[in-house]
């Protein structure tokens, strides 16, 4: 595709580039490694393991995002993974509940400490980057608390592991776990009402409650819905892991945050379901494309990856804000990017 610059040269442009980046960036992963190490990158073993692994940071993501499109941060989605899993681990240990209703008791914790961390950023005023970041640390506490500051092993039965490790037609079930939580939040988001009042919010909470959204209701419940999806996150990352340590979790909120930041400048121009989970992906392969390129040695590509991603996905999306901000005082409107009957906020954290 071409087009006109100023001085009447015509220059060729991928097509949509500017909204499917991540996609090109994934293409050109995929060739680099493919050419440079194919014995080893370029194999369904690769694919698989890196579809499996990054399930749920693909989950954290999603956990991130709700809030995000609200218009507020939740810091505590590593740590409520943690908390959900030593709940379920510690049940099952001490053979007190099954699995199963260890799961919804699991479920029903982590919904109440989003909902306290939503009563402390609407009724106190905390701004959420403090609010949910002190809620972290008291789940920090709570985690180690009820572990006993131990690793907790052996105590799942075997079906349960199955939930986690099996295959549906030569996918890992974990996949496909995700991709039923990416299609319900979707749907929320961008199909329903409740979904956009949750952009009004993030758009605008001034403006969207003179229009009649109970937005402190959005904010609390989005933060909810954090809790309850970094707390699913955690039973999956528990089937498939089978125990628990209290270094799950947090390490893994950098790479969600690097993947929401990267994923709201694909397909809508903001945060969005589909751009998180292709964000996931394409930063995972590059990820694993550098540790089988450096076979020894590679314990520091993963978190200099991560934030060296974090850093350009965070400066992409801040351009593209600044870019819109830019022309609507012009007076002008940016080329459309999403359902004309959304709203298409400009995410600001309280």
């Amino acid at each position: 595709m071409s087009q006109a610059t100023p001085s009447g040269r015509s220059v060729m442009r991928l097509p949509g580039l500017s909204r499917v980046s991540a996609l090109y960036l994934l293409a050109v992963i995929v060739v680099l490694f493919g050419l440079w190490i194919p014995e080893s990158f370029l194999t369904a073993t690769t694919f698989k393991v890196v579809a499996a692994d990054m399930v749920v940071v693909g989950i954290l993501g999603l956990a991130l995002l709700v809030p995000l499109v609200a218009g507020v941060f939740d810091l505590s989605v590593g740590n409520m993974l943690a908390f959900s899993l030593v709940i379920v681990s510690a049940l099952a240990q001490n053979a007190t509940l099954d699995p199963v209703t260890g799961s919804l008791v699991a479920i029903l914790a982590c919904a109440a400490v989003g909902l306290l961390s939503g009563l402390v950023v609407v009724r106190l005023r905390v701004n959420s980057f403090i609010a949910t970041l002190a809620t972290s640390q008291i789940l920090t506490a709570a985690t180690l608390l009820l572990s006993g500051n131990q690793q907790i092993t052996g105590v799942f039965p075997p079906w349960f592991l199955a939930l986690g490790r099996a295959d549906v037609l030569g996918v890992p079930v974990v996949v496909l776990y995700l991709v039923v939580l990416a299609l319900v939040v979707w749907y929320v988001l961008e199909c329903t009402p409740l979904g956009r009042h949750l952009l009004a919010t993030g758009a605008n909470a001034d403006a969207a409650r003179l229009s009649g959204v109970r937005t402190d209701h959005m904010v609390i419940g989005s933060l909810v819905a954090s809790a309850v999806l970094a707390g699913i996150g955690g039973l999956v990352y528990g089937a498939k892991i089978g125990s628990f340590s209290n270094s799950f979790g947090p390490p893994l909120l950098f790479p969600a945050f690097a993947a929401v930041f990267l994923g709201a400048t694909q397909f809508l121009g903001r945060p969005n379901v589909w751009g998180t989970i292709l964000a996931v992906y394409t930063l995972a392969f590059g990820v694993k494309g550098l540790q089988l390129a450096f076979a020894s040695g590679v314990y520091w590509i993963t978190p200099l990856f991560n934030g060296v991603a974090l850093v350009v996905a965070v400066g992409l999306a801040s351009r593209h804000v600044a870019a819109v901000r830019r022309l609507r005082r012009l007076g002008t409107r940016p080329a459309p990017v999403a359902d004309p009957q959304h709203p298409d906020p400009l995410v600001e954290a309280r």
